[in-house]
C-alpha cells in the first residue's frame, strides 16, 4: 500500500492527533526526504534546517552510513527484550563509557529524553533514600508525568496537580534577564556567579539537605534560552551537591554529542556529575534512543536490590545500532571538532545581526548552540513576545523565514539557531541572509 505525494497532508491532518498544538490550528510542513542540511516539502520546495528537525540531527540528514547500519541489524536481529544480551547493547556501552566525562560508564537505555530523566531520577531516589528533586523554571526535561513534573516552564502547568510529586523550582543563572541584578547589571561575573549559588544553598537549607535526592539541571538551557552556564557555576553546583549528599544529574540530551563543541557540555567546565541523561543526538534522531549514564557506586547499589522500572523497548537493537554507527560517524568526520570550529563563525555571525537590528536585544551561543532575543526596546528590555506568548511580529518573522525555506525554531520572543553540526559557513551564510532581511519585521515592531 502506499499514497501519492498529493495525500500526505490531508490524510495526515485526517487521521493524525498532533502534539503541542490545537488541533484545528496545525499547519505541518508534508516532508518527502531529506539530505544532509536540507530537507524537501512535497511540492520539491528546498528547506535549510536552521532547527536539526527537533534539535536532534547533529550527523545531518539522509547519511547512508548509519541507514545501512540499520538495516543490517533489522535483517540480523530486529527485536530482542530488554532482559536480552545482545552485539549493539555490548558495543553501544563500550563506545559510550569512552565519550563520556569521568567515570561514568554504565548505561540505561531508553525509548528517549523525557524516560532517561524519569529514570534518573528514580534511581537518585532510591540510591539515596531521599525524595525531593531541584530543578531551574526555565528547565524543560519532558512530556511524560515525572519529567514534565520537573520541568519549570508553563508547559508544566496545564497538568498541575496530576504530576509526580516533589520537584522544587528555582532560579537559572539568566544574566540578560537577572531578577537579582537589575538595579546592577554590570556586577563581575564572579559575583555574579556566586549570587546564584548562594540562592541555590539557601533554597536547598529551606528544603532541607536530608530531603533532596538529586538536582537535575540542562546544562546549557535549551528552548528556553539557550542560557550558558557562567564560569564557576558548574563547578559550584558539584561542590553543593558534595556539601549536602545530593546526586547532580545532568540533562545532556539537547546539549550533548557535539552540540556545544565538547562531546557534552560539562566537558567545557570539568565537572563530572552522578547521573547524565542523553538522547536527541544519541542517534540524531536516526531512531528513538534515550540513556542513562551512570556513575559505578550507584550502579553498584542495585548489585543486590531491584531496579523497579523498564519498558518493553528499552535497549532495542535497532536504535542501538543507529546510535553505534551515528557516533562513528561523528568520530570519522570530526563533527566533535568541527562543531567547536564554526562556533566563532556563527557567534560572529550572530554579532552582526545583533549590531546590524535594533530589535536585537543579545545574541548567546556555544558551539552550534544559538539564540536571537527579540525586544521591543533595548533599553527595557521588553521582549517581542509576552512570557508564554507569541505576537504578530514574532509569528510575521517566522512565516518570512519558512516562505524564503529557512526553517527555524522560535519560542516566546526568541529565536534558535541549532543546526546540523555538518553545516559550512557558506551553509550558515545562506540561512543568515534570509534571517537579516527577516530581522527587519521585528525592527519595524521595535519602533526602529
Amino acid at each position: 500500500m502506499d499514497i501519492a505525494d498529493a495525500e500526505i497532508l490531508p490524510l495526515s491532518l485526517e487521521h493524525g492527533f498532533w502534539t503541542w498544538s490545537a488541533q484545528g490550528k496545525v499547519d505541518p510542513i508534508p516532508v518527502q526526504r531529506a539530505k544532509g542540511v536540507y530537507f524537501w516539502d512535497v511540492n520539491g520546495k528546498r528547506y535549510l534546517d536552521f532547527n536539526s528537525m527537533v534539535m536532534c540531527v547533529n550527523i545531518g540528514h539522509g547519511d547512508e552510513r548509519v541507514a545501512e547500519a540499520i538495516a543490517a541489524q533489522a535483517h540480523e536481529l530486529a527485536f530482542a527484550g530488554p532482559p536480552m544480551a545482545t552485539r549493539p547493547r555490548a558495543l553501544l556501552g563500550k563506545l559510550l563509557a569512552e565519550i563520556t566525562p569521568g567515570d561514568l560508564n554504565r548505561f540505561l537505555f531508553t525509548l528517549g529524553g523525557a524516560d532517561a530523566n524519569e529514570n534518573a531520577i528514580k534511581l537518585a531516589r532510591a540510591y539515596t533514600g531521599r525524595h525531593k528533586i531541584l530543578a531551574r523554571y526555565r528547565s524543560y526535561h519532558g512530556a511524560t508525568a515525572g519529567a514534565m513534573a520537573a520541568t519549570g516552564d508553563p508547559r508544566r502547568v496545564a497538568w498541575e496537580p496530576n504530576l509526580m510529586p516533589g520537584v522544587v523550582h528555582f532560579l537559572d543563572p539568566y544574566r540578560y534577564r537577572s531578577t537579582f541584578h537589575r538595579a546592577n547589571p554590570d556586577i563581575s561575573d564572579a559575583d555574579f556567579c556566586q549570587d546564584y549559588l548562594n540562592h541555590l544553598e539557601e533554597i536547598i537549607l529551606y528544603e532541607g539537605p536530608g530531603t533532596i535526592a538529586a538536582l537535575l539541571l540542562e546544562t546549557v538551557t535549551g528552548t528556553n534560552g539557550v542560557i550558558i552556564p557562567p564560569d564557576g557555576y558548574l563547578q559550584g553546583v558539584r561542590r553543593l551537591c558534595d556539601k549536602y549528599g545530593i546526586l547532580y544529574i545532568a540533562d545532556e540530551v539537547m546539549a550533548g554529542f557535539g552540540r556545544t563543541g565538547k562531546w557534552f557540555a560539562v566537558d567545557h567546565w570539568g565537572v563530572v556529575p552522578d547521573l547524565m541523561t542523553m538522547a536527541k543526538g544519541l542517534t540524531s534522531g536516526y531512531a528513538p534512543l534515550g540513556a542513562v549514564a551512570i556513575r559505578p557506586e550507584i550502579a553498584e547499589f542495585f548489585n543486590q536490590r531491584v531496579f523497579q522500572g523498564g519498558l518493553t523497548f528499552n535497549s532495542h537493537p535497532i536504535s542501538l545500532a543507529a546510535a553505534i554507527a551515528n557516533i562513528q560517524v561523528m568520530q570519522q568526520d570530526r563533527l566533535v571538532e568541527h562543531a567547536a570550529a564554526m562556533g566563532p563563525v556563527l557567534h560572529r555571525m550572530l554579532t552582526d545581526l545583533g549590531e546590524n537590528h535594533p530589535s536585537v536585544g543579545e545574541v548567546r551561543s556555544i558551539g552550534l548552540f544559538g539564540i536571537i532575543e527579540l525586544v521591543r526596546d533595548r533599553r527595557t528590555r521588553e521582549p517581542l513576545a509576552p512570557f508564554n506568548g507569541s505576537s504578530a511580529a514574532m509569528t510575521a518573522f517566522r512565516k518570512f523565514m519558512l516562505d524564503r525555506g529557512v526553517y527555524l525554531y522560535t519560542h516566546w520572543h526568541t529565536a534558535l539557531v541549532i543546526p546540523p553540526l555538518i553545516i559550512d559557513e557558506e551553509q550558515l551564510r545562506e540561512g543568515f541572509a534570509v534571517l537579516d532581511e527577516a530581522l527587519e519585521i521585528t525592527d519595524r515592531a521595535a519602533g526602529a
